[in-house]
């Protein structure tokens, strides 16, 4: 099984990017908020990943640290939440956030997610409170490229940039998405509303 790739980030875009070690492209799906931490196309970077193989597919999910992979895999362990639900929990909230949210049994909070609601919530505190005293937070600080924390426009802008659009596009699109949502909007949410308006070329 793929544990680790080290190679040159060759193509990004919304749910993952293609990295290329050594001639072969691997396919990664990373969150919303790692992915915008990857360095720009055509730069090198080392991420951890997990491999999941089903009958009908071979996928590769990355993570940034340790911490990220370790709550990736207690998610994953929840009753009715697959990897893809889980990569999309951590694209709702930083991890420190996620472990706090949890730990402290906030369900409304964590509702607020993209894909989770109510039930997928109060699921996730009841099998994950406990066990999130084993998290290594400490690992969160040595991930690759991290993006000042600043709020939400600012962290908008950083992803759109790192996703290859100009600045003043990507600055644009960040404050048309937040004042459409509202700042409160979870990142996911906003970061796909921006996509959306530059796609459309608002």
């Amino acid at each position: 099984m793929i544990a680790r790739l080290r190679g040159v980030v060759l193509e990004k875009d919304a749910e993952g990017a293609v990295i290329d070690v050594q001639g072969v492209g691997y396919l990664v799906n990373f969150s919303t908020l790692a992915l915008g931490k990857l360095p720009p196309e055509g730069q090198t970077v080392d991420v951890r990943v997990r491999t999941v193989v089903r009958e009908d597919a071979f996928d590769l999910f990355g993570f940034l640290t340790r911490a990220e992979e370790e709550i990736f895999l207690l998610l994953n362990g929840v009753s009715r939440v697959g990897p893809r639900m889980a990569l999309g929990v951590l694209s709702g909230m930083e991890v420190p956030e996620l472990v706090a949210a949890l730990s402290r049994g906030e369900v409304a909070r964590l509702a607020k997610i993209h894909g989770v609601g109510k039930k997928t919530a109060e699921r996730l505190v009841l099998e994950l409170k406990d066990k999130m005293k084993n998290v290594h937070l400490e690992a969160v600080s040595r991930g690759t490229a991290p993006i000042p924390v600043s709020g939400p426009q600012s962290d908008l802008v950083s992803a759109l940039l790192n996703l290859g659009y100009k600045p003043p596009q990507a600055e644009k699109a960040a404050e048309l998405a937040t004042s459409r949502l509202g700042a409160d909007a979870s990142f996911q949410v906003l970061f796909r509303e921006a996509l959306k308006s530059l796609r459309a070329g608002a």
